[in-house]
């Protein structure tokens, strides 16, 4: 199944990086797209994140192979109804979300027939809108598509190809697990930065102006976090929340154990904790999924690349 023409739905951080990295690595690939918001649509068509920027969803996708949903996925049933009558029938429709089994459910129930395979490229920044977008964003990063058991092995492997060659890494995987495995590695953690900034911002006898002037590594690693889209990150915890609620259901009972060997002045427990913890970090560089160097390599690079969407 050849993809010629690629229809992008949503030109903000990822739909724009996907634009630029077609541009890029696939230039013969001919790329429309479109987005709900006038300004989005003048800045990616200023910009040149794809070929084509259309006036409406239903005319971007009107002759695409591949068409890609870059909406919030608490969006992304109402997106895909406005897609239904001009889409070709042969298309593949996929999706960029962090959340599989919702974003399946909604395609299929607005798109029946047609070609769905739901996909989740693990890669991002704190950036969002059609300024954002970047074409090395895919490369050397995950993306894992979960295909529903009754999809077409050519459709899938096209999918997979097209994704490669942005230069991802491509993981077939259950909707249900990926959902799992993401809750505890990006949904619990953005929660977590989440809730230590707005802790840090409600604290009535440290000031806002300290909190920001003497905010070590940390704390400023957890801001970067927690300045991700207000509105994506909703729509993943209301849509995934059988997985976030399992997972910090699980979290919560590791902080208290924690908590509980912290005042029993346990050094042992904590030690070990710490030993576990670190050995992560060196298995994660070791896969090359982030920098080595002091900093995150911050002195070399303007936004670090290696936070997931």
């Amino acid at each position: 199944m050849a993809i010629e023409r690629v229809a992008i739905i949503g030109l903000g951080l990822l739909g724009g990086s996907i634009g630029l990295a077609v541009a890029k690595h696939i230039p013969t690939i001919a790329t429309t797209g479109f987005d709900a918001d006038p300004e989005a649509r003048q800045t990616a068509a200023s910009r040149g994140l794809v070929d084509l920027v259309c006036d409406s969803s239903a005319e971007a996708v009107r002759d695409a192979d591949l068409v890609i949903m870059c909406v919030p996925v608490g969006a992304i049933g109402f997106a895909a109804e406005t897609i239904k009558d001009a889409l070709p029938k042969a298309a593949i429709v996929s999706d960029v979300g962090s959340s599989k089994q919702s974003v399946g459910v909604a395609l299929r129930a607005a798109l029946p027939g047609h070609c769905i395979i739901p996909a989740h490229p693990v890669a991002g920044t704190e950036q969002s809108g059609p300024e954002a977008g970047f074409p090395e964003l895919f490369e050397h990063r995950w993306c894992i598509l979960t295909p529903p058991d009754d999809a077409d092995e050519n459709a899938v492997q096209s999918l997979t190809e097209f994704w490669e060659t942005l230069g991802s890494k491509v993981e077939i995987m259950d909707a249900e697990h990926h959902d799992l495995v993401l809750a505890v590695t990006s949904h619990i953690p953005h929660l977590i930065a989440y809730t230590i900034v707005g802790t840090a911002s409600d604290l009535e006898d440290v000031t806002r102006s300290e909190v920001i002037k003497y905010s070590a590594g940390g704390f400023r690693d957890f801001t970067r976090i927690a300045a991700s889209d207000p509105t994506m990150w909703r729509d993943v915890f209301l849509t995934n929340k059988g997985a976030v609620l399992e997972m910090l259901g699980r979290f919560t009972e590791d902080l208290t154990a924690l908590q509980r060997a912290i005042r029993r002045g346990d050094g042992d427990a904590l030690h070990e904790l710490f030993t576990r913890t670190r050995a992560i970090r060196r298995s994660i560089i070791e896969q090359g999924q982030d920098d080595a160097r002091p900093d995150f390599g911050r002195s070399d690079h303007v936004t670090d690349k290696s936070d997931d969407h």
